[in-house]
């Protein structure tokens, strides 16, 4: 299937990612099916969908007149055939548990058409235990988005060895047409590239708050206040390229050796999940927070996010 045959979308799930995907969709002017067991879930949805365009116009992102219909193309169901039964793409966005995603799509490969393409926007599962499932194993990968959808352009795109080139450019196509960032991987590899980059910093942040050598705090700090910015305006490779290579490799060549190499679970972030410190949906993690102060952290994200936006759109490239 061509990218421009795709007229009706499915979304599975309605929850933190699966409504902004829909929202995405809809945005582009596509007919959208959000399914979700839980009605309240779907209604919560609604709700989210409508406080995002809201944002994103009083952020001067999109023109009110150009959301304004938005909400009348996504419908909602809780009954999986109705949801899938005319789908040419179904995005998976449910809970990140490799059965409970085997069975949904063992019951998506019986009602849905067998033109439809399935993307599961997993973060870390690879597309072939997902395709496995499936008698359409050619029509199965993954096109993993960031949160918040709407506003981080990035969508990793990833095919196991049986999806076919068709499938695949359908994929990239569609995304670009959304106005979408898609990054693809040459084969699939669990976390795929932002989840391994993001393990990485995080294996050794954790590292240093054990050993004593900084506090969470500091260690926000530091990339708040440094390359955090930088790798807005370019990416690893482009920053390094900026400070030379051989100023990298002397760097690196000193530090490798001291850099946290472990492969289990840190013991500071394995103690506050026991403890069921989760973070903002919580109250606590390694920062506590109020209703308040959790959504005054999102907000500052999202300024930034939109400042970083306003800027791109404002020199017309993608960076």
């Amino acid at each position: 299937m061509h990218w421009q045959e795709i007229r009706n979308v499915s979304v599975m799930g309605a929850g933190l990612m699966g409504h902004g995907i829909a929202q995405e969709y809809a945005m582009a002017g596509y007919f959208v099916k959000l399914f979700d067991i839980d009605e309240r879930a779907l209604d919560g949805a609604k709700d989210r969908i409508e406080g995002n365009l809201e944002q994103m116009v009083a952020f001067r992102l999109v023109d009110p007149e150009d959301v304004r219909s938005v909400g009348d193309r996504i419908a909602t169901s809780s009954h999986l055939p109705d949801a899938a039964g005319e789908a040419d793409l179904i995005v998976e966005a449910v809970k990140e548990d490799l059965e409970v995603k085997r069975a949904l799509y063992r019951e998506l490969d019986a009602v849905s058409p067998s033109r439809a393409i399935f993307a599961s926007n997993t973060s870390t599962l690879m597309p072939s235990l997902l395709a496995s499932a499936t008698s359409r194993p050619e029509k199965v990968l993954v096109t993993h988005y960031f949160n918040p959808p709407y506003l981080l352009p990035l969508v990793e795109v990833v095919p196991h060895p049986g999806t076919s080139r068709e499938t695949v450019d359908a994929a990239i196509g569609i995304l670009t047409h959304l106005g979408k960032s898609p990054a693809l991987l040459k084969r699939e590899v669990p976390g795929f590239i932002g989840n391994r980059l993001q393990i990485a910093l995080l294996r050794e942040a954790l590292a240093l708050v054990e050993d004593g050598t900084a506090t969470v705090e500091d260690v926000d700090t530091v990339i708040r206040n440094s390359f955090g910015r930088r790798w807005a305006g370019g990416g690893i490779f482009e920053a390094w390229d900026l400070a030379g290579w051989d100023v990298v490799a002397q760097v690196a060549e000193n530090l490798l050796p001291e850099i946290s190499a472990s492969q289990t679970l840190s013991p500071v972030l394995r103690e506050i999940v026991e403890r069921g410190d989760y973070g903002t949906k919580t109250g606590r993690g390694f920062y506590s927070y109020t209703p308040e102060s959790a959504d005054a952290l999102r907000q500052r994200i999202q300024r930034i996010l939109v400042a970083i936006q306003q800027e791109v759109s404002a020199q017309g490239e993608k960076i």
